[in-house]
């Protein structure tokens, strides 16, 4: 079974990221994650932050001589903004902490949209930095790192994944752009967008947020192709691949909605219109569908077309003109705290995405075909394969 962990802090010494059941005989360098890496840092309407970060990974364990062993595999990634917060972020008692000597070490007013309220009441944490350095973004390069794992899994296995932004700030890109046509064109793109005229028009917006210390959110596109019907299962909630899918997606902050295929709008069509008519290719000798309403995904399983997913990215919260908040030590109002932040990071998030579902898919292929080594789960696979292929 595949299972992993992050752990670390926004301005702590470095992220931490854990990942057990990757088999053994898995070809893994530093560059296969460092690619990700970069990419997430990258799209208009970062902030100084990235300007900072030069996120690289160091594989700690479960490689030797760029093969996974089997064993759990460790990565960290070094913050380098670490070095200007050693004493605010010590883990060690720093002493006149409490009057912290070196700029503000403690936050009093929570910022609305954020986890500070509920988190600093949750745990009982009268300094919200204790909340707000873990559920920053920031915290979202260990996954993209453990995704990377998982996608060179997807990879041996001819599985793909794209991703692309669709919408920022209420501007769309035009109706029916596939990305897998159009990769060089995301690539390129400085929002990881395949229509230039929309782009064009979303870094104004993003320029006339930024001037006006307001944020901008979106919506972003993943698909997934190779994979071949019965991924998943329908016999339990728990156990449906869109479920798991559709959770990932939603665990990445400030991720607000999810759909699959046509998603909310199928509400407005019969059924006759909704779901996609079956045929049999005899040529390929497998089942297809004659349009793709579903997404790919069907009962909770994978039915063989493209796997289809959108996500919503709200506005990031964190504003430089903040809204109206409480002092939570004498309930004045006041305005929030003002934190270091993006104007937009939808591009971001959906390189983000694509490493979320990359783990969720991973672990569904070797849930279903085992393996504890590449070589069992590719004759597994392939024996899959072929007993689908003669149904």
């Amino acid at each position: 079974m595949l299972r992993w962990l992050t752990a670390g802090e926004s301005h702590g010494p470095a992220l931490i990221g854990i990942i057990e059941g990757v088999p053994s005989g898995l070809r893994l360098e530093v560059e296969h994650i460092d690619r990700y890496l970069a990419r997430r840092q990258k799209g208009y309407g970062r902030g100084a932050r990235m300007s900072i970060e030069r996120d690289r990974v160091e594989i700690l364990s479960g490689v030797r001589h760029g093969m996974t062993l089997g064993s759990p595999i460790a990565l960290i990634i070094r913050n380098l903004d670490w070095e200007n917060w050693r004493e605010k972020m010590s883990p060690s008692p720093v002493p006149g902490s409490d009057n912290c000597s070196k700029g503000d070490c403690s936050i009093f007013r929570p910022r609305p949209g954020h986890a500070d309220l509920a988190g600093s009441l949750k745990y009982n944490q009268p300094d919200i930095r204790n909340i707000l350095e873990r559920s920053s973004a920031r915290s979202t390069a260990a996954s993209v790192a453990l995704g990377s794992v998982a996608k060179r899994l997807l990879d041996e296995l001819q599985i793909g994944i794209v991703s692309h932004v669709i919408s920022i700030g209420g501007i769309y890109v035009k109706e029916g752009i596939d990305p897998w046509l159009h990769k060089e064109a995301v690539g390129n793109s400085r929002l990881f967008c395949a229509d230039a005229e929309a782009e064009g028009a979303m870094i104004e917006e993003i320029d006339l947020a930024r001037r006006k210390g307001d944020t901008l959110g979106g919506i972003f596109e993943l698909r997934v192709r190779g994979l071949y019907p019965g991924i998943g299962s329908h016999v339990q909630a728990d156990r449906r691949l869109d479920a798991q899918l559709a959770q990932a997606i939603m665990g990445i902050p400030a991720v607000k909605g999810v759909e699959v295929g046509q998603g909310f709008a199928v509400a407005g069509l019969p059924g006759s219109k909704a779901h996609d008519p079956i045929k049999y290719n005899f040529v390929h000798r497998a089942y297809v569908h004659t349009s793709n309403n579903a997404g790919g995904m069907e009962g909770g399983m994978s039915n063989g077309e493209d796997l289809i997913l959108r996500a919503v990215m709200k506005p990031i919260p964190t504003l430089m003109q903040p809204l109206e908040s409480v002092d939570m030590r004498d309930k004045s109002s006041v305005s929030a705290h003002a934190e270091r932040s993006d104007v937009c990071a939808v591009p971001a998030a959906s390189v983000v995405a694509q490493a979320e579902v990359s783990l969720v898919i991973a672990r569904a292929l070797l849930e279903k075909h085992g393996g504890d080594s590449m070589a069992e789960l590719q004759a597994n696979y392939s024996a899959y394969k072929q007993i689908i292929s003669i149904r």
